[in-house]
């Protein structure tokens, strides 16, 4: 079928050249990127929006709507999914990738939004005739006008199964999860219904913008002052912007005095900064650096205390990234591009070693909620072993009487405590302490002497850390 503009479908009804949505389309365009370039949408999203208001007749609103439609549309996917695949009379991986994009950002605007039903079918119509042209627009049209025959909740009455006959499944229906993911949640968690609910629910909301103030550089009081501004939680370099806006804007981050960063990452780099150590407290180690997040906040720490850091990141443009967040910190300290599995440098050398290794990411499923569709679980074989590695590393690197952090944006077992027990075996002459205490204020830190943050409890990214020191 053509999807050519039809022109004479209707004796006497004149051809009407499709309305270009400029919001909408950015929207279709950010998702196009995430399905067809495994693009992550806030790398995508900022550049397309500053471009669209460079051009003209693109404002906040504008930008806010697109964004929600962004974010909404990818973290409600598998929701969306199982409404679609109940009004289509094909599979859904039968529905070409650009169609079921348009379609889902219909249904998020249906089921997800305020907007009203006969502009949420209209625009979406109208964004199928300017991408899809008009064959497809018309199956665009009868499949939203199924989908608005029901509101949300009558929709996952009908497409999740009952709790009590799949957990599950229920679950991965009604908040959008993977299947897998909300087993592994779940393990990680310890059970209790409402635990996993408030957390998959959690990683469906918007992260409100957390902002660090980088120590002899910036300070709190300062950004305090941007609009919308509020103190952080836990972490007494963190600032919260809750209402969003573009960190960029800010003079203290546009300068590197400051920058974005997770409260859950800042308060792993302040908790093996404030470990106890036994003897010297020179020289530290950040062995897998890339961006720079916790490499800079380590470094000005760091710096206070008349310490040098080595901030090591294995893939070159990782640690141009590095190099940049470290610009300008007021202490010496060194930026290498190097594998953490071969290090250049001498076992031993150091006293204080972060490893924040590569995983799931399972974690920061708030910031980019497409990685939940992308990850598989046989993921975890191939990172299982460099994790090792390089924990491997860090303990081999450190001195005795120095202390080692271990961490990751993930809950999963086998990327936390899983790791951490069998390095444990390998070094008798290593033990863990008790982090808890390293992270003042902040409640529910279970059972210890590891620590993993939630979302849903602690507002943060869902970090896990653990200091181990080294005995002998």
């Amino acid at each position: 079928m053509s999807d050519q503009p039809q022109r004479s479908r209707k004796p006497g009804k004149p051809y009407r050249r499709p309305q270009k949505d400029p919001v909408r389309l950015l929207a279709f365009e950010v998702l196009r990127a995430v399905d067809e370039r495994d693009a992550y949408a806030n790398l995508v999203l900022p550049p397309l929006l500053r471009k669209a208001r460079e051009k003209g007749g693109f404002d906040g609103r504008d930008a806010a709507l697109a964004t929600e439609l962004v974010y909404g549309t990818l973290r409600r996917q598998g929701t969306y999914d199982a409404v679609i695949s109940a009004c289509v009379d094909r599979p859904l991986r039968e529905v070409d990738p650009p169609v079921l994009d348009v379609l889902s950002l219909g249904v998020h605007q249906l089921l997800g939004t305020r907007i009203p039903t006969h502009a949420a079918v209209s625009a979406s119509v109208e964004l199928a005739r300017v991408v899809l042209g008009d064959g497809r627009a018309k199956f665009v049209n009868a499949v939203l006008r199924k989908v608005a025959q029901h509101d949300l909740d009558e929709w996952i009455e009908k497409v999740a199964p009952p709790y009590e006959d799949d957990p599950e499944d229920h679950l991965a229906v009604v908040h959008s999860h993977p299947r897998w993911v909300v087993s592994a949640l779940w393990d990680s968690l310890g059970g209790g219904r409402a635990g996993i609910e408030e957390l998959l629910a959690a990683d469906n909301e918007r992260p409100e913008v957390t902002l660090v103030a980088r120590p002899g550089r910036a300070t709190t009081e300062e950004l305090l002052r941007e609009e919308a501004a509020v103190a952080g939680r836990w972490s007494p370099y963190a600032v919260r912007l809750t209402e969003g806006g573009e960190p960029g804007a800010i003079d203290a981050v546009r300068d590197g005095r400051a920058g974005v960063q997770d409260e859950g990452s800042q308060l792993v780099a302040l908790a093996l900064a404030a470990a106890p150590l036994d003897g010297p407290d020179t020289k530290w180690l950040d062995g897998c650096a890339g961006p720079g997040g916790k490499a800079a906040l380590l470094a000005a720490l760091a710096a206070e205390r008349g310490a040098t850091l080595l901030a090591s990141e294995k893939q070159p443009h990782r640690a141009g990234l590095v190099a940049k967040a470290l610009a300008g910190n007021p202490g010496p300290y060194q930026v290498i591009a190097a594998d953490g599995t071969r290090p250049p440098w001498r076992p031993g050398s150091f006293d204080r070693v972060l490893m924040d290794v590569p995983c799931t990411g399972l974690g920061a499923l708030r910031r980019r909620p497409e990685a939940r569709w992308r990850r598989r679980p046989e993921d975890l074989d191939g990172f299982g072993p460099l994790q090792r590695g390089l924990l491997r590393t860090a303990l081999e690197s450190v001195r005795v009487g120095g202390v080692v952090g271990y961490a990751t944006c993930s809950p999963h077992l086998a990327e936390t405590r899983a790791v951490v027990a069998d390095l444990l075996k390998q070094f008798p002459q290593a033990e863990l302490i008790d982090a808890r205490p390293l992270l003042p204020g902040v409640p529910a830190l279970g059972d210890g002497p590891d620590v993993q943050l939630w979302p849903h409890v602690h507002g943060t990214d869902a970090m896990y850390l653990a200091l181990i020191r080294k005995t002998g």
